[in-house]
């Protein structure tokens, strides 16, 4: 096994939101570099480390030489590279001179044809690159292509400039334990890094590539795996809850891991006056601004203690919770102010108030805006089984939070201050409910709004938003979205199909289309919605496991209700695991392509004129199905509405093989293709099976 590598860039603070993200990226950087070169095998292992203060990557079984490699190269054509006789000519001579092969012969020249024509080249044999070559341009790579949010500029003492994340002090390049001669960002390589601020002695000479990581732990007090430290942290987080709940979203604790060396837990509290206050803002304001983690009983009920992330390791924790006590204790009392002001006025006080909040300078203020959700809530909340005059009251009062303090504080409590408030003054538990829930689903995976009012409100919403937006223009694109409107698609998706809602999307959407009538820069354009919903939906139907043949199958039809969607793609599944389901739909695709080419008149199939008895055992089979598969589908049992066209199989090959369908005889074709016609609505009324056809 050769020896391993180690690479470390010692800098100061790096920005913590990016810093797992920059020490992945430095490590695969680095490894991919140096993989490239020949210098690491396919038993060779990376491992990234980020620290505040350092990235780091170490790679086991690493060459000090890259092995030898053939090359072949292309020089010229044979018709440039040779004259008459067979002799280079100049080009081709320059070309060999500037290869360091002057002295190469033509007949160690090879000939390969590029399809084109004849090419010559040269086989030979390249050195082993040394690893200090390699390396710096490995360095060269990673620091110039890392991910950086963004970059600062800073000189060094001899006064040259250099564009990096933060200013970098130190580079150890280390194999086995040997220094790697190299160069970057103005830096020489040593062995010298420097541990934890305080707990550790400063210095540290790294030994070894091997001892990195165990040196820095022990001497150092600097746990250098980012994965290692945040198992660390939420390991003692549970420990000190004891037994209760820690509240700990993982964007905070990558966060707090990415802000300490040597993570020390310590436990402090606050007065309980302040869980007077609803516990989402306690929990915000201790995450937002703190980074502090709340603590929780079983039930979810918050506790007046609190969990806090050190870096610094004291026989006297009291110095540092007390301090820390303090400083949330300001930001608690700021919060229950605003709380209670809030409280003094109600809701629909402030409704005048969204008159003079831009909703958006083509489509008016957010008092326009309630308008139209009270008008769509409305329309909406019959087929929600929500009650009309509470959807309206819901709609009517959801916006009115964004005018409090506490949302003017905080706007990711928009909502469900909104539902504090409303209990507060005395609305309806539902209605409460549904000023929180109109904003859900907020992400993927979010819950769904928990009463019916709650459904009504929000699809109102992000059906006003869709049409809105979009119609003036602003349509998504590439990752761009400032509007969410992807989001909003989803959610009406999700509601629609996993409340099982009997909504027309077409219908709602002219609804809403008819709300912006006024506005000079609307342009109507709800084909244009329905069809960037339905792309939305195609995403969402390959998510729940079904296959692109199956989601085309029912898709391609260009569905306007969406609640049936599972059942009929059920349905389409087990259609497609019958023995009859690829003849079927290889039918069904040349009946689609027949009937795209010719007109046919009615569909009616006349019977005194069917004269092969292929056609007749066709018509006469079609007939006995039809009832059957009629009935079925009605009763939304759209598995048996396909299954039941299975025994067709062998009348419908028959068919083909036997009748001329465009007869010369007008009559006889016009009644075959109304035959086709007719079997072709029976075969697509749950879906489009040609879809299946492999």
């Amino acid at each position: 096994m050769n020896p391993t590598l180690l690479v470390e860039l010692f800098t100061e603070e790096l920005p913590p939101k990016a810093l797992q993200t920059l020490g992945t990226a430095f490590a695969e950087l680095l490894s991919k570099t140096l993989r490239d070169e020949g210098h690491l095998t396919d038993n060779s292992e990376v491992e990234g480390f980020a620290s505040p203060r350092r990235l780091a990557c170490r790679i086991t079984n690493v060459a000090a030489v890259s092995p030898e490699k053939k090359i072949q190269e292309r020089l010229l054509p044979v018709k440039i590279g040779l004259d008459a006789n067979g002799q280079p000519t100049p080009p081709l001579q320059k070309k060999l001179d500037s290869l360091g092969l002057g002295a190469i012969s033509v007949d160690q020249l090879e000939t390969i044809s590029d399809g084109k024509q004849d090419v010559l080249h040269i086989s030979r044999t390249q050195a082993g690159k040394a690893l200090e070559e390699s390396l710096n341009k490995a360095l060269e790579v990673a620091t110039t292509k890392l991910p950086i949010p963004k970059v600062m500029s800073y000189q060094r003492p001899d006064g040259s400039t250099v564009h990096f994340v933060r200013p970098a002090h130190r580079l150890v390049c280390l194999h086995g334990d040997k220094v790697v001669p190299a160069q970057v960002l103005g830096l020489e390589s040593d062995r010298i890094t420097l541990g934890h601020r305080f707990l550790s002695q400063g210095v540290l000479n790294i030994a070894s590539a091997d001892s990195y990581e165990a040196q820095l732990e022990t001497e150092g007090k600097v746990i250098a795996s980012f994965e290692k430290r945040k198992a660390a942290i939420v390991k003692a987080l549970a420990e000190k809850a004891a037994g209760d709940k820690v509240v700990q979203p993982d964007d905070l604790v990558d966060e707090v891991c990415a802000l300490v060396e040597w993570p020390v837990v310590y436990e402090a509290g606050f007065e309980k006056e302040f869980l007077e206050v609803p516990q989402e803002c306690l929990i915000l304001t201790m995450q937002a601004n703190q980074k502090y983690f709340a603590i929780t009983d079983q039930t979810g009920k918050m506790k007046n203690r609190f969990l806090l992330v050190s870096n610094l390791l004291t026989p006297t924790p009291e110095l540092i919770t007390s301090g820390n006590e303090r400083v949330l204790r300001a930001r608690l009392a700021d919060a229950k102010f605003f709380f209670d002001q809030d409280r003094k006025k109600t809701l629909e006080s402030r409704l005048p108030g969204l008159a003079n909040v831009v909703y958006h300078n083509k489509l008016g203020t957010q008092k326009d805006r309630n308008g139209r959700l009270i008008e769509l809530a409305a329309a909406l909340a019959p087929v929600c089984g929500a009650d009309v005059e509470q959807a309206k009251r819901a709609a009517l009062l959801c916006k009115a939070d964004l005018l409090t303090d506490m949302v003017g504080e905080f706007p990711e409590l928009q909502g469900n201050m909104g539902e504090h408030y409303a209990r507060h003054d005395g609305e309806h538990a539902d209605v409460a409910q549904a000023i929180a829930d109109h904003y859900s689903p907020r992400f993927a995976g979010d819950q769904l709004p928990r009463n019916a009012v709650g459904v009504a409100a929000a699809l109102a919403d992000k059906l006003e938003t869709l049409v809105g937006i979009y119609s003036i223009g602003l349509v998504p694109t590439g990752d761009k979205d400032p509007f969410a409107l992807r989001r909003h698609a989803l959610g009406v998706i999700r509601m629609i199909i996993e409340k099982n809602l009997k909504l027309d999307l077409m219908d709602a959407l002219n609804k809403a289309s008819k709300l912006f009538a006024t506005y000079p820069d609307f342009k109507h354009s709800v084909e244009g919605i329905a069809g960037f919903i339905q792309d939305r939906l195609r995403g969402y139907l390959k998510d729940q496991g079904y296959s692109t043949a199956e989601v085309e199958s029912v898709l391609s039809q260009n569905p306007s209700k969406f609640a049936d969607l599972p059942k009929r793609l059920e349905a389409v599944r087990a259609f497609s695991q019958l023995p009859e389901s690829q003849a079927l739909a290889a039918a069904n695709k040349r009946i689609t392509n027949i009937l795209k080419k010719t007109e046919v008149g009615s569909a009616e199939v006349d019977t005194n004129l069917l004269q092969v008895d292929a056609e007749k055992a066709l018509a006469t089979q079609v007939k006995e199905v039809e009832p059957h598969a009629t009935r079925a589908f009605e009763q939304g049992d759209y598995q048996q509405a396909l299954l039941v066209l299975a025994p067709l199989k062998a009348n419908v090959d028959a068919f083909f093989e036997n009748v001329m369908v465009m007869d010369n005889n007008e009559a006889l074709k016009n009644n075959r293709l109304a035959l086709l016609k007719h079997m072709h609505g029976l075969m697509n009324r749950v879906a489009d099976i040609s879809q299946l056809a492999a």
